[in-house]
């Protein structure tokens, strides 16, 4: 990923705050988004061009933003459980890019090794880099999707519980992230 010449540092850490994770995860009857924070973040360098990086992101912040409420309430408590994330087990979740391929300027196919409950497995997506006014860059991932069960989170999926009917949850989540790198 070329950032421009001004990047000289082996090792750069993005702006967490600034940055999004954005999720949305859908079953027979409807579906649920919200967000879920990166807790830190760094990319590796080698001249201008990023080689790498490792994201770890704050399980434990998991948010519904389709609900409001005791529904709002119930779900992020149940996502937060061992039939999802078993965030007391496994506060954190984790990417480490490990290959960044150029395919048009500024536009970036990235694989990366994601691990969730100390499960990893591969993931690749395309990103979009774009110099801000202020010289910050935002790197965006376009909206990608994991199969949840490759991480052992099965609760509800027709793929491993037959007769469920309209309780069956789609094993896909879908992400939209968005990493901010400052100046």
């Amino acid at each position: 990923m070329t950032m421009g010449t001004t990047l000289t540092a082996s090792t750069i850490k993005v702006d967490a705050k600034a940055s999004s994770i954005k999720w949305e995860a859908s079953k027979v009857v409807g579906s649920h988004h919200g967000t879920v924070a990166l807790k830190e973040g760094e990319l590796k360098t080698d001249k201008d061009k990023v080689t790498g990086g490792t994201f770890i992101i704050d399980m434990t912040t998991i948010v519904n933003e389709d609900q409001t409420g005791d529904l709002k309430a119930m779900l992020e408590k149940h996502l937060k459980s061992d039939d999802f994330f078993a965030v007391e087990k496994y506060p954190t979740s984790k990417i480490v890019l490990t290959k960044i391929v150029e395919n048009t300027a500024n536009n970036y196919t990235v694989t990366g090794d994601l691990t969730i409950r100390e499960k990893t497995n591969p993931v690749t997506f395309d990103a979009i880099v774009t110099t801000n006014a202020d010289g910050s860059r935002t790197i965006t991932a376009q909206k990608f999707s994991i199969d949840r069960t490759k991480w052992d989170i099965i609760y509800g999926s027709g793929s491993f519980f037959k007769g469920l009917a309209d309780k069956a949850i789609n094993d896909s989540i879908y992400f939209e992230v968005t990493i901010v790198v400052p100046k």
